[in-house]
């Protein structure tokens, strides 16, 4: 749908004795890569893994997830990632679906799908050694699957997002436009390795044959330590959470080989732009979704020449993709700086969700993916992001459904019907908020709060909680989402 007429991007292994990855007291070059690859293709060939039938990864970040993740790209085998974060019956309801013929998983995980075929991998595996295998290992094949990815959708339910090894390479060629950490310098990933944005950082450094400085989680003190002081780091995935934390130190500063932190995961406040200016740390603001394969456009806030993009815009998209702001009515292409629909069209654009039913919803007749998000282009054709999928929430990098929180907030007995959103936060992007109608006056919060951590991760839960009378609805019936805000600080301003 989307592969026509381009020519797909070459790239090359990189020599085993460069840096692959680092973490906490460990070091492992390509050549350690591409033994365990080896090792584990052994491990695979007795399974009837697939496209359709993928080999699913379940566990936390670790040394071995990123090795299994950097083979499965060498050796052209389909992934599924699920988030370790996901409840019992979230992480059931997919494996039934999928009847996985195996999962690769952890220790502290494995319990969890004891009823299906799993594997594991030890520290002891990952120092095996071996050698470019040009018949088992190749960066190309673009039309084959990368893996199967899950993103929030409309429904409640999550949409199987079904992406291709040619969009990882257009976005690795294009991004490299505006940095790429050179040969045993290092990109920051403390990002989940459960997302194409985490997962991507590992499949550009095997592309840039650059290395990853791997960390179980972001802890402002030692990524404080990196960026301000040491030079072998030149880049940084962050989502503006992180970010934040670490301006909120006055002596935070990045070093001056730092080439890039690459922002995304949610709204960029022009407070925090602007405070990164003022610091001189060289940040990235980027636009992207899990069917682009993360970055689709991104713009260097802090150029050499010392000339600035506006500050709000997420820059240009990546060539040779196309974008169209259209009119959500009419579905007419609209003019510069007129405010519609984005549509996206070329190479980096996935062919289709697993589930037919919903292409039709968002592709045109001639390829055009509806993103679902507002924005404009300015003269120059710079983009400007609006608002992301209508009702979706992006809070500290996290995607979550309201139509999901509302299902479990009105499966309690004392809540008559709810509507969750989300609020502008400097902390978070955006703050997780619900307004709920009980049967009876003296709603328990922290009751309900407690029960929706049975069937909802953390990032999820509400942070704040108001009792309203009713929700505010169309002649129709339809939820008026667009004057919850102002009900919610009515309320907030009355406790």
């Amino acid at each position: 749908m989307n592969a026509q007429q381009y020519s797909t991007p070459e790239f090359d292994l990189p020599a085993g004795e460069l840096n692959y990855l680092a973490s906490e007291n460990r070091l492992y070059d390509y050549k350690h890569l591409y033994g365990f690859a080896a090792k584990l293709s052994k491990k695979l060939a007795r399974f009837d893994i697939s496209p359709e039938k993928p080999l699913v990864l379940l566990s936390n970040s670790s040394d071995e997830l990123a090795f299994v993740i950097g083979s499965c790209f060498l050796l052209n085998i389909p992934i599924l990632p699920l988030t370790p974060n996901a409840t019992d019956s979230e992480l059931n309801d997919i494996l039934e679906k999928l009847n996985p013929p195996l999962i690769f998983t952890d220790k502290a995980n494995r319990k969890r799908v004891d009823t299906y075929p799993t594997i594991t991998a030890s520290k002891s595996e990952l120092n095996t050694t071996g050698k470019i295998d040009p018949d088992l290992f190749s960066l190309q094949q673009p039309e084959s699957e990368l893996g199967l990815f899950f993103t929030s959708g409309s429904t409640g339910k999550p949409k199987k997002v079904v992406i291709k090894r040619r969009q990882i390479l257009f976005g690795a060629e294009s991004s490299a436009e505006n940095f790429r950490p050179d040969h045993n310098r290092y990109w920051l990933l403390c990002l989940p390795l459960n997302h194409i944005g985490g997962i991507s950082i590992i499949l550009r450094s095997i592309l840039y044959h650059s290395a990853i400085y791997r960390m179980d989680r972001f802890d402002e003190h030692q990524v404080h330590t990196f960026l301000s002081e040491n030079r072998l780091f030149q880049a940084a995935s962050l989502v503006p959470t992180m970010l934040l934390k670490l301006l909120d130190n006055p002596l935070f500063q990045t070093h001056l080989d730092l080439k890039a932190i690459l922002l995304g995961g949610g709204p960029l406040s022009l407070d925090l732009i602007n405070r990164s200016i003022e610091r001189g740390v060289p940040i990235v603001s980027s636009y992207g979704m899990t069917e682009t394969c993360a970055q689709i456009a991104a713009n260097p806030l802090l150029q050499p020449s010392g000339v600035y993009q506006p500050k709000k815009s997420v820059g240009r998209l990546f060539k040779p993709n196309e974008i169209q702001i259209r009119d959500p009515e009419t579905g007419a292409v609209l003019q510069k700086n007129e405010s519609g629909n984005i549509w996206l069209k070329g190479p980096q654009v996935f062919d289709g969700y697993g589930h037919s039913n919903l292409n039709s919803e968002s592709f045109d007749d001639d390829g055009w993916f509806n993103t679902g998000d507002f924005g404009r282009l300015n003269r120059h054709g710079l983009l400007f992001i609006e608002s992301r999928r209508t009702d979706r929430i992006i809070t500290g990098g996290e995607n979550v459904d309201p139509t999901e929180v509302e299902k479990a907030l009105n499966d309690q007995k004392e809540v008559v019907e709810s509507a969750v959103f989300g609020i502008t936060d400097p902390k978070w992007g955006q703050k997780v908020v619900a307004l709920i109608v009980t049967e009876k006056a003296g709603a328990d919060i922290k009751k309900i709060k407690s029960e929706l951590k049975k069937s909802l991760q953390g990032y999820k839960i509400p942070k704040e909680i108001r009792v309203t009378d009713s929700l505010p609805k169309s002649s129709l019936g339809k939820l008026q989402r667009g004057k919850l805000e102002i009900i919610f600080n009515r309320l907030s301003s009355n406790q």
